[in-house]
């Protein structure tokens, strides 16, 4: 890499700091010498790297503003790109958010200059040649179901949301049918969103495209706008979409190598394509937060979850696809992201450690764990091995052995001190896991004992997950 930058640069590299990637696996490092600087992307997916390569030469051969790509290594796996700071629409509104300055106006404004790019893009760039896209040239049926089933795998599974699995791989199919019966013949950059548009001299520009193919126009627009911690207000979103569609009239009556444009079929997808963007960024947040752990993805879900809940209760679609609405319905509703703010919220697992300690999905790093192991264990008996802890014969066997009631009375006592200092400090969640063999007798009767303490001691929200009974 050292080498590379010297031989770009014409002068070594005498600082490099690697900077971050978000959810990529590419490696990226500022590199600066006396007189120059780029930045460097390692990533040993070279098709991948092929694929953004094109599209920088194309897409800056038709004026539009990405990096340009200064040297590449021999193996393709290195390659050295302009350097446009660290400024993108996410970091400058988050900035002035935090700093108490209103975002309304500047937020207007810079979406509004990210429409009039986009429809440049989806007006000047449909020629180009998508043999060269990567993993995929289009957007098309196996590419929607793989956003599903990431979806399907990686939040509804990992999440423990219940679904018919062939039912809703039916009505995977249908959605997709439905969403296809479109044009599909623009560029989609695949990831137009806040995170990858740089702010250089109040001009924007784009970075990773590299997924970028042929499909509909309305997915890009979709990413925009519902990108999950940008929060654009619902009021901003209609405004946006209309100016949206105002922009696209204009360049169909205005330019001959624009396509016809029916502003109302526009309308009818496109909030089915911001449930199709919802249902993949939902997938990629459970695989990156929960499995890869990173903090970022899991601050995420609460944002989703609030975009799906407004979609699926204002829109309809002509369509039968009762298995994927229950499925949406039931992510919408989930406990932990339905509870009153401003109150605390004490999410209580019980769980299997054969399976591991539950992960906390709010993103504040876990609470409490209690292992109930010690505990008699009525699973070992036959009468009760098909019952679960919510059930009366278990809880008439707990009853029966004192020594739990004096472990609870040691689980209350902790809990509870915490929870009053919580809600003395305004925090807003609080995680107890209380885990056994099985997951099945110990830990749920443990968790149902300490949530019905909670509730009626305290003004908090309690929410029970028990992940490995059958009985709900």
């Amino acid at each position: 890499m050292d080498q590379l930058f010297e031989q770009w640069a014409g002068e070594p590299c005498i600082n490099k700091i690697q900077i971050s990637a978000n959810g990529s696996n590419r490696v990226y490092f500022r590199m600066e010498g006396e007189s120059k600087t780029c930045i460097a992307a390692v990533n040993n997916d070279v098709r991948e790297n092929e694929a953004f390569f094109f599209f920088a030469k194309e897409l800056k051969a038709r004026g539009i503003n990405v990096p340009e790509v200064y040297m590449i290594s021999e193996d393709r796996r290195t390659y050295l790109q302009q350097d446009l700071g660290n400024v993108t629409i996410y970091t400058y509104l988050s900035s002035r958010k935090v700093n108490g300055v209103d975002i309304m106006q500047p937020m207007r404004v810079l979406y509004k200059k990210a429409i009039d790019q986009l429809v440049r893009i989806q007006t000047v760039c449909n020629d180009i040649d998508f043999s060269h896209s990567y993993p995929h040239p289009r957007f098309d049926s196996q590419s929607l179901h793989w956003d599903m089933n990431y979806f399907k795998y990686y939040f509804l599974k990992l999440f423990h949301v219940p679904f018919d699995e062939q039912k809703l791989e039916t009505d995977f199919q249908t959605f997709i049918d439905y969403l296809l019966d479109d044009d599909c013949d623009y560029f989609l950059y695949r990831d137009f969103q806040s995170r990858n548009i740089m702010i250089v001299e109040d001009e924007l520009y784009f970075i990773d495209f590299q997924g970028a193919r042929q499909g509909a126009a309305e997915y890009d627009l979709a990413s925009l706008l519902y990108s999950a911690k940008s929060d654009v207000p619902d009021s901003m979103r209609s405004e946006l979409i209309e100016y949206y569609l105002d922009k696209r009239e204009e360049s169909a009556s205005n330019s001959k190598s624009d396509k016809p444009w029916d502003r109302e079929a526009f309308r009818m997808k496109f909030y089915g394509y911001v449930l199709a963007r919802i249902m993949q960024a939902m997938g990629a947040y459970g695989y990156r937060g929960v499995i890869e752990k990173k903090d970022y993805f899991v601050k995420s879900i609460p944002f989703a979850v609030k975009n799906l809940k407004t979609i699926i209760e204002n829109h309809k679609f002509p369509i039968d696809i009762p298995e994927l609405e229950a499925a949406w319905h039931n992510v919408a509703n989930m406990p932990e992201y339905n509870t009153e703010e401003e109150k605390l919220t004490v999410s209580i697992f019980s769980f299997s450690y054969r399976k591991g300690i539950p992960f906390d999905k709010s993103g504040n790093g876990g609470g409490y764990v209690f292992d109930c192991r010690a505990l008699p264990n009525p699973g070992l008996f036959d009468e009760y091995k098909s019952l679960n802890g919510r059930d009366a014969a278990v809880i008439e066997f707990f009853d029966e052995h004192p020594e739990t009631e004096q472990y609870l009375q040691y689980v209350r006592g902790i809990v509870g001190t915490s929870v009053e200092e919580y809600i003395n400090k305004g925090y807003t969640r609080l995680m107890v896991n209380f885990g056994c063999t099985g997951g099945r007798h110990r830990s749920v009767y443990c968790a149902e004992q300490i949530a019905k303490f909670l509730r009626q001691n305290y003004d908090c929200n309690v929410a029970i997950h028990h992940l490995e009974q059958s009985k709900l």
